[in-house]
């Protein structure tokens, strides 16, 4: 199996470390994962340290990797390729670490409030790939601690916007006044995606009103009992992802829709796009898991590596 491999792929972002080892056909032969993420690590010997580590027993092989590791905190930077951009114009900027190592860039939405994005970009280009029909016109939304709407035409990302929507969550779960009234983390097992107090948050974000101001209802609805305990942190998650998607369709709703990400996490996007009419026929996003893997071969096709 090693002695079939082409590419040692690296999704390297600030928590976590993914290395895949691919085949000529740009399947996964082997992966391996470990907790030496970007943030983690300082100055490039402890870089290097943790690719040999992850990399172990596998071949000197031409080596990519995409990410938190190409960030001024990073191994090295890789700068920021500006929007519009398609697969051959990151790898134009990408960045040669030595004769087998290559670092891609992050794109740069510059706009009044320039936007930026690392690892997402590659998550990007291995959707396209494995889903063609999404290059024409479509939005990619990448849902986690910062989420990603992308907007592709023509097999380009021309912009995108970066919620907070993720870290924001974490933030007021665990260290607001809000938090006070729900139970410790990991007390109770997480609800699906489809709770009725998920649901009701989505509805509240939908309204029109200021975030500040609806935020603060999670704490009067516990405070009144409207909602029990382990049903806080459900409408705290809906209330900030609906809030995010009445913002994004505000204009329309795209021609094509794809979530890329956690299934658990893409299928409370679901749940809530549905709240927007967005869950059936034609009009219901496409789901799909991790496709880094998927676009790390598909850039080093284009860099012929």
């Amino acid at each position: 199996m090693v002695n079939a491999a082409r590419l040692i792929a690296l999704d390297w972002g600030s928590t976590r470390l993914r290395a895949y080892l691919l085949g000529a056909d740009g399947s996964v032969l082997a992966s391996r994962e470990s907790g030496n993420g970007a943030s983690t690590l300082s100055g490039e010997a402890a870089f290097a340290q943790a690719f040999a580590a992850i990399r172990g027993d596998w071949p000197a092989l031409p080596v990519l990797a995409c990410g938190m590791v190409g960030s001024q905190h990073g191994w090295r930077e890789a700068p920021y390729a500006p929007c519009p951009a398609d697969a051959s114009a990151l790898a134009q900027h990408a960045l040669r670490l030595d004769e087998r190592f290559w670092i891609l860039p992050g794109l740069m939405h510059n706009e009044a409030r320039p936007d930026v994005m690392r690892g997402e970009e590659t998550q990007i280009v291995g959707a396209l790939a494995l889903h063609p029909e999404l290059a024409e016109q479509s939005c990619l939304v990448l849902p986690g601690t910062h989420s990603k709407w992308a907007r592709v035409e023509a097999g380009r990302v021309t912009g995108f916007a970066t919620h907070m929507t993720g870290e924001l969550y974490a933030l007021l779960r665990q260290h607001s006044v809000l938090a006070r009234l729900m139970p410790a983390e990991g007390a109770s097992a997480p609800s699906s995606g489809a709770s009725p107090a998920f649901l009701a948050g989505v509805d509240a974000g939908r309204e029109d009103g200021a975030l500040s101001h609806q935020l603060f209802a999670v704490r009067t609805l516990g405070l009144f009992k409207r909602l029990t305990p382990e049903q806080l942190p459900d409408y705290l998650s809906g209330l900030l992802i609906g809030h995010e998607i009445a913002h994004e369709l505000a204009a329309g709703a795209p021609a094509r829709l794809a979530l890329v990400g956690a299934p658990a996490l893409c299928e409370r996007y679901v749940q809530a796009l549905g709240r927007f009419g967005l869950d059936s026929g034609q009009r219901a996003p496409l789901q799909l898991d991790n496709t880094a893997p998927a676009g790390l071969w598909q850039l080093a096709q284009t860099m012929g590596l």
